[in-house]
């Protein structure tokens, strides 16, 4: 894995248009609200197995006032190619590919991992345990790519299940005992299931369980800036363990995230990326947010006018 060395937009979200050629260590994009910073951050994010940061529809990316379709184009060190996007005869078909050829998107992981944080998760340790599941996902993804194709096979075969639970009477028990294969809880629990109207058993009913160890406190009775703390102590973590396993850091996306700490967690934080090196992508609206960020960067203003 490398930095990306290029990366080009066409007609994705409000972007007609843009091109960035960031160096290694911090790229902090800064501008007014709206301007399309976290845009950029979601476009790289789509630079992976998935729907990105937001987890929006494809033809949700494509620019409000665009021929429809959208296109993302990045290099990754001096010799990888990746792109990803749609045609606007089909949205909601993605398409990639790699140094030119037609891949998978679970191909991507296997090129590059990438990690982020964003306002819309400063409450995930406070509400349901879907979103910690699909952050923990994102975590594994990042750690082994072949989980993206084992989580979709999984996510399939529990559809259907349900599908058929939802209709005993046309049931194939040769095909639900297929589906159901080493796992007895399921097979034991058919009844309750179709009750319910999903799987109560399985790996998808997985939480993460977060403590902040100072305080012997759980992270959702936890102050605001404590949670957020919290959470970058775990994606920086895990960074070092990708690091660690897989020869090189993953990209961050660290979407407004100076915002929301106090100047000394912020100083530490700063310190802390450009310890541990690698491409660290970060927004926020004031460039003075971001002057105690030493070391190599890419500094860019985002606004309606363009990317300078």
């Amino acid at each position: 894995m490398a930095a990306l060395t290029r990366l080009a937009l066409k007609d994705f979200r409000n972007h007609a248009e843009a091109l960035i050629v960031p160096g290694p260590g911090f790229v902090i994009l800064t501008g007014e609200n709206g301007a399309g910073k976290t845009n950029i951050l979601e476009a790289v994010s789509l630079l992976t197995p998935g729907r990105g940061l937001r987890g929006a529809t494809l033809s949700d990316m494509a620019r409000a006032d665009g021929p429809g379709g959208f296109a993302i184009g990045a290099r990754l060190g001096d010799d990888v190619d990746l792109g990803t996007g749609t045609l606007a005869a089909a949205p909601e078909r993605r398409q990639v590919r790699i140094n030119g050829a037609d891949a998978s998107a679970n191909k991507l992981s296997e090129w590059l991992s990438v990690l982020w944080l964003t306002p819309a998760m400063d409450r995930l340790l406070l509400e349901s345990a879907g979103g910690r599941r699909r952050f923990l996902d994102r975590l594994v993804l990042a750690r082994e790519p072949g989980h993206a194709q084992h989580s979709s096979r999984y996510e399939a075969a529990t559809r259907a299940r349900n599908k058929l639970l939802a209709e005993p009477d046309s049931a194939d028990p040769a095909w639900l005992a297929a589906l159901e294969a080493l796992a007895a809880e399921l097979r034991a629990g058919r009844g309750r299931d179709a009750a319910a109207g999903r799987a109560l058993a399985g790996p998808h009913r997985s939480d993460l369980a977060v403590t902040h160890l100072d305080k012997a406190m759980p992270a959702e009775l936890c102050s605001t800036g404590e949670q957020k703390a919290l959470l970058l102590g775990i994606i920086l973590a895990h960074a070092d363990l990708i690091a660690e396993a897989r020869g090189a850091r993953p990209i961050l996306l660290l979407d407004e995230v100076a915002a929301h700490l106090d100047p000394l967690r912020r100083t530490a934080l700063f310190s802390r990326l450009q310890e541990g090196g690698g491409q660290n992508w970060m927004t926020g609206t004031e460039p003075g947010l971001f002057a105690d960020a030493s070391g190599p960067a890419t500094r860019l203003t985002v606004s309606a006018q363009g990317i300078e």
